[in-house]
């Protein structure tokens, strides 16, 4: 039996416990209230079209997180790189909050796509994002968005496109991240400020050698150069570790930060009760398995032209994680399919994979 010493000194630990559990209560709820009215901040800076956001937002504001896509697009707007809005960066992504689980295709933004309704004329995938923003920025995510979903037979909910300026930002704000760089990469360009100097080897970079880490390419001071292939796979890593880094404890304390960042630089479709439910529930929505697809194919200058059953793969992988059947009726059932004509894919043309002449061939492709 415990004495009366004892017990009074049981008494005081259970209410310093008490209280102390109360106020980090008290706290994760002014926090979490803090944040709504951050994403709320940010909203009305990243929204495209608040009216046509709330509208959608009626009708999924009371709904359960379910599968989703999105398209998320870098792009570079520094006064050096001419303005032209060229995507640099093109991601398809599928998430399942119910599985945990994520699949994620990197698209090249050399990737030749022949629209029928441009004729079936051969583009880049990066130059579409630009040439909708340029005919009317109103509308430019509501057209980029319909396009990539029907070129890719995915449904696409949403799209975001960040300013690469802000990207370094966010690195910055959590203090950097952690990276195995893959091999030395040297380049230097005067004319858009360019300086890209990074060794080979595991080490925590800061936002502008991050950015460097996913846009190196070519090189013009004895390093490898290398290709749009390997730049996906960079790309898939540095968003699977931010990923990781945004939900830990020390990433989730800089949400108001991040949020502040992203209202200046990101522009998205999402409606605002649902981006409100995706901060609250960000560490639910984290998958805890991503299947990272890089979409490879060979080198046809100035094209990558992937091999049809690589993007069959890849759209099937998307389309499942979403709980679609693997195959959608508009691309099969043809020797020279829908896929084919809308990728410029050739079935007579040999897949040509040799790395050193891929990699040549990048040399004069930027």
């Amino acid at each position: 039996m415990l004495s009366p010493r004892k017990k009074k000194k049981n008494r005081k630990i259970l209410r310093t416990v008490m209280l102390t559990l109360g106020i980090f209560g008290i706290g994760a709820a002014s926090y979490a209230g803090y944040l709504i009215h951050k994403a709320d901040k940010a909203l009305e800076q990243m929204s495209v079209s608040a009216a046509g956001a709330h509208q959608s937002a009626a009708v999924e504001s009371s709904a359960q997180l379910k599968p989703m896509s999105f398209l998320l697009i870098g792009v570079d707007n520094r006064s050096g790189s001419g303005g032209s809005m060229n995507s640099d960066v093109m991601m398809l992504v599928s998430l399942n909050p119910e599985t945990r689980s994520a699949t994620m295709v990197s698209i090249p933004r050399d990737l030749q796509l022949k629209p029928r309704e441009f004729g079936l004329s051969s583009q880049k995938a990066n130059y579409y994002y630009a040439y909708y923003y340029n005919k009317d920025r109103e509308t430019a995510l509501a057209h980029t968005k319909k396009f990539f979903s029907g070129m890719f037979d995915v449904p696409i909910d949403y799209i975001a496109v960040i300013d690469f300026d802000g990207f370094r930002q966010v690195i910055d704000e959590l203090n950097g991240i952690t990276i195995d760089v893959d091999m030395d990469m040297r380049y230097v360009d005067n004319f858009d400020g360019t300086n890209i100097n990074l060794s080979k080897g595991l080490q925590t970079l800061n936002g502008k050698e991050t950015l460097d880490f996913l846009r190196y390419r070519k090189s013009n001071r004895g390093t490898q150069e290398s290709s749009d292939i390997a730049r996906n796979e960079r790309q898939q890593k540095v968003l699977s570790t931010l990923l990781d880094k945004m939900t830990s404890f020390t990433g989730i304390t800089q949400w108001g930060g991040l949020l502040d960042i992203a209202g200046k630089n990101v522009q998205t479709d999402i409606p605002p009760d649902q981006l409100r439910k995706f901060i609250l529930s960000f560490q639910k929505l984290k998958p805890d398995h991503i299947e990272s697809i890089p979409l490879d194919g060979r080198w046809d200058s100035p094209y990558i032209v992937p091999k049809e059953e690589d993007l069959s793969a890849a759209i099937a992988a998307l389309r499942t994680q979403l709980g679609l059947p693997s195959e959608s009726s508009t691309v099969t059932g043809a020797t020279y399919s829908v896929l084919s004509k809308r990728f410029g894919i050739d079935p007579s043309v040999t897949d040509l994979r040799d790395k050193n002449i891929t990699q040549t061939h990048y040399r004069t492709s930027r």
